[in-house]
């Protein structure tokens, strides 16, 4: 099993950017699929990126494409998600997530940080 530590939260204005950080335990592996997905108070979990790290291959949630990028750091064990254009809509705590499917739904997921909150306010 491997530990995922996500940070990188924080509170910033409507059109700002925030850049999340998750850090593995060990060497994520090239069939491994890293994800993101967030919760609002009083909502499901959702989707928002999933990133197949051996062929660089990535999906998002249509709410967040075209701002939101995920990807792999040089190092063998760290991913991110780059935030731009943030909108009050995309508060919620983040969560990264490992898996071995290419799949938005938080069942496929085995490993998970333990999150990261961030607030879009002015």
């Amino acid at each position: 099993q491997v530990q995922l530590a996500d940070s990188g939260g924080g509170y910033v204005e409507p059109g700002g950017s925030l850049r999340l950080s998750c850090a593995a335990s060990g060497r994520i592996f090239s069939s491994a699929v890293m994800a993101w997905f967030r919760q609002a108070p009083g909502k499901e979990r959702e989707f928002v990126a999933a990133f197949r790290w051996g062929v660089q291959r990535s999906m998002y949630a249509d709410s967040v494409k075209g701002r939101f990028t995920i990807s792999r750091g040089d190092a063998a064990n760290e991913a991110y998600l780059q935030m731009n254009r943030l909108k009050p809509e995309d508060s919620a705590v983040y969560y990264c997530a490992r898996g071995q499917d290419f799949d938005s739904t938080p069942s496929a997921y085995r490993d998970w940080g333990q999150g990261t909150q961030v607030i879009v306010s002015s």
